[in-house]
């Protein structure tokens, strides 16, 4: 599909996409040809069948993998055309991960894992923190600033790491299952979160789930389905 968004200002562009894995002596093509494009502050959902490649997909998106052809343009720049540490570079910059494991440094405190991103970008120490301690406050945090992901309830990492995410203002949030780790509850708190950080700060989200209600709260869904991405709504 050719999906391209009502706006000039796209985040994220993606053409003829497409991946293919060599297994036994077989070439398995996961993607085939995948269009689509994002604006600033879409937030779009993808779905599809377990193994259907949207985790491949994702990573693709945040040049985490590489493609067997085609392009990932990410704030106007190609993740082909770079190299790695380009790429990196730009991931620092332009994109915020969130994952259905929240994968927070167990050695460093809510408050350090959550300035991570913006030390590694270069910031000084008392500047990243400050950022991380305002957002971390943002996500009803400002208590736990100091406890460490042993000390943190599910829902407590999962908005630690939605913090990470989104400190250093990424124009687009690659979410993978964000939610599908916690209880129905606690899950829906967090989106509610993801869906307000997106308001505030204009960010854009690109949300795998294989949950229908948080499909139905974005605006639009796509349908992974045979290696090709399909409009839902």
């Amino acid at each position: 599909m050719n999906n391209t968004a009502g706006s000039n200002d796209l985040v994220l562009e993606v053409r003829g996409l497409t991946k293919t894995f060599e297994e036994a002596g077989q070439s398995l093509e996961i993607l085939c040809g995948v269009d689509f494009t994002v604006a600033r502050g879409d937030r779009v959902a993808i779905i599809g069948t377990s193994g259907s490649g949207k985790t491949t997909l994702l990573q693709l998106l945040g040049g985490l993998d590489d493609a067997t052809a085609g392009d990932v343009r990410v704030a106007g720049q190609s993740m082909t055309e770079l190299s790695n540490s380009q790429r990196g570079l730009l991931r620092n910059r332009c994109l915020g991960f969130v994952y259905q494991f929240h994968h927070l440094l167990p050695e460093f405190s809510a408050l350090e894992n959550v300035a991570m991103p913006l030390l590694v970008r270069g910031e000084k120490p008392d500047v990243a923190a400050r950022h991380a301690e305002a957002l971390l406050s943002k996500v009803g945090l400002s208590e736990r600033l100091g406890h460490r992901p042993g000390q943190l309830s599910g829902g407590e990492r999962q908005r630690t790491a939605v913090a990470r995410a989104l400190v250093t203002r990424p124009d687009v949030v690659l979410a993978d299952e964000p939610t599908g780790n916690l209880d129905r509850p606690t899950g829906t708190r967090v989106f509610d979160l993801m869906l307000e950080l997106n308001s505030d700060f204009g960010t854009s989200l690109v949300v795998v789930t294989h949950d229908p209600q948080i499909a139905s709260r974005m605006d639009r869904v796509l349908e992974l389905r045979d290696g090709v991405l399909h409009a839902v709504s």
